[in-house]
């Protein structure tokens, strides 16, 4: 993130001269991080509070408009839906636009759905805004990850991924500690996860305002003219006649040259099957709640699990790194197998062997600590590093859209079908449940359709990766070729 040139004076977010004050911000540096690289890492922690805030208050939502798994499953499915299909949209964005704007798009669209989800009076009010909230995350979350693969060297970039991931995690924690144990009060007069959620939407509303005050783009910064008719790659949006049709023609360019990549085909195979266990855990929180926790034992369960993904996530990072060091080719992909596979023996013993009664506290707490260390390698250790090894720097973000296209829109279906198997084959009745002890039947009949959707598709994940010990060096190597080439060029 180096010292912006002065020649860049002239923000063209803003179209005016920048205060010296601001100027001077954007470069200083807290303990040799860039404010920039800060400010990405508080948005990641923003992001993942969000997406933890729903899941932490499914019994209060079921409670307050007198519905069941089936309906919760819909309000995720609908999110992840519309964020599935609307990522390349950030793509495309981040042609016209640098990503410190693109990003601020994303933050204030989500921070306003999520404040309407605390207002909302009806069920199709809050499904409605759920849509608006995945849209906005859409925007966010490919963009989070382009700016941290250009931020970081081949050989360090696991490690830049995981500790993203890792300081996303404590916004993951705060987000579903403190809307589990705000839903059991009531703050004037208000039920608490209605202020969870209008609290969490004015946190991401001053981020977004941060992030688009006083982040740079490290591409735009580091590779392109000052002027600001320049696209990022590198395009003259000059003329209103031009402007959509240049926009469009480098968007597809990007989209054809994306999707052409072998292992882009294969990680987003794998990734439309491992994403569907993650998708069902939105249930956890609802599902020890039946088994009779209370609000506080339930936050300190998925505490732990967060912690132990959050720190798995860089010990993912860190491992893929150096074996990629010895192995080029094949490294990274046997970190990725050995993180899915390891899905598949916690899922059974954590829903099937463990006896579902409060007594069993503990054994809770060591097995999702020790499946958070180990199941949560996958991006970091493998797909986002490798990402940004197969295309261009120019194609980054774009892939990165697309990978959340495909992945999450078809990860989407998870929680409907956890709700429905529940529901539909292992007898699950929400009229049977007590709202203070909970439901015995019922948490044994959820837990069925959460190793549904969790020990098979880990397994499919881990096989399917297997193809990447060929593609991956081939395709790296056509990159490093084509930059090559367009260096010469230049």
């Amino acid at each position: 993130m180096g010292r912006r040139n002065h020649m860049f004076s002239s923000d063209h977010r803003s179209g005016h001269l920048l205060p010296i004050f601001l100027q001077d911000m954007r470069t200083r540096r807290i303990f040799g991080f860039s404010i920039s690289l800060i400010l990405i890492n508080m948005a990641s922690i923003m992001e993942r509070a969000d997406e933890n805030l729903l899941p932490s208050v499914y019994k209060e939502v079921s409670e307050a408009f007198n519905i069941g798994p089936v309906d919760l499953g819909y309000l995720t499915f609908i999110r992840n839906f519309v964020q599935g299909i609307a990522s390349p949209l950030a793509g495309i964005l981040a042609i016209n636009y640098d990503r410190p704007t693109v990003l601020t798009i994303g933050t204030l669209c989500w921070a306003l759905s999520t404040a309407a989800v605390g207002l909302s009076e009806h069920f199709m009010q809050v499904v409605f805004w759920r849509a608006v909230n995945g849209l906005g995350l859409a925007i966010v979350i490919p963009a989070l990850q382009s700016f941290i693969a250009d931020s970081y060297t081949d050989g360090v970039r696991g490690a830049g991924f995981g500790f993203l991931s890792l300081i996303g995690s404590f916004g993951g924690i705060g987000g579903g500690v403190l809307a589990t144990i705000m839903a059991g009060q009531n703050y004037w007069g208000i039920p608490g996860w209605r202020c969870a959620f209008i609290l969490m939407a004015t946190l991401s509303f001053l981020i977004g305002l941060l992030v688009f005050l006083f982040v740079d783009d490290p591409k735009k910064v580091s590779s392109f003219a000052p002027d600001s008719s320049k696209s990022l790659y590198g395009g003259d949006l000059k003329g209103k006649g031009s402007d959509v049709k240049s926009v469009w023609m480098e968007s597809c360019a990007a989209m054809k040259s994306v999707i052409k990549v072998r292992t882009f085909q294969i990680i987003v195979l794998q990734g439309i099957v491992g994403m569907l266990p993650w998708t069902a855990m939105v249930f956890f929180t609802m599902w020890f709640e039946l088994i009779g926790f209370n609000h506080n034992s339930t936050a300190a369960l998925l505490s732990l699990f967060a912690v132990g993904c959050a720190i798995g996530s860089l010990l993912g990072g860190v491992i893929g790194d150096r074996l990629s060091s010895v192995f080029p080719n094949s490294g990274r992909v046997m970190c990725a197998q050995f993180s899915s596979f390891m899905g598949i023996p916690f899922s059974l013993f954590l829903l099937r062997v463990i006896p579902q009664n409060t007594d069993s506290w503990f054994s809770y707490a060591v097995t999702l600590l020790l499946m958070g260390l180990t199941i949560s390698w996958c991006l970091t250790a493998a797909n986002a590093p490798m990402f940004a090894e197969v295309v261009p720097a120019k194609h980054r973000t774009m892939i990165y859209a697309f990978d959340r296209a495909f992945e999450v829109s078809f990860s989407s279906f998870a929680a409907p079908l956890v709700g429905i198997l529940s529901e539909k084959i292992y007898g699950y009745d929400a009229k049977s449940i007590d709202p203070i002890a909970g439901s015995t039947r019922e948490a044994f009949a959820l837990s069925k359709g959460l190793l549904s959707m969790m020990a098979v598709p880990f397994g499919l994940c881990c096989l399917l990766y297997t193809p990447l010990h060929v593609a991956f060096g081939r395709d790296r190597d056509n990159a490093r070729i084509a930059i090559s080439k367009e260096e010469e060029m230049k």
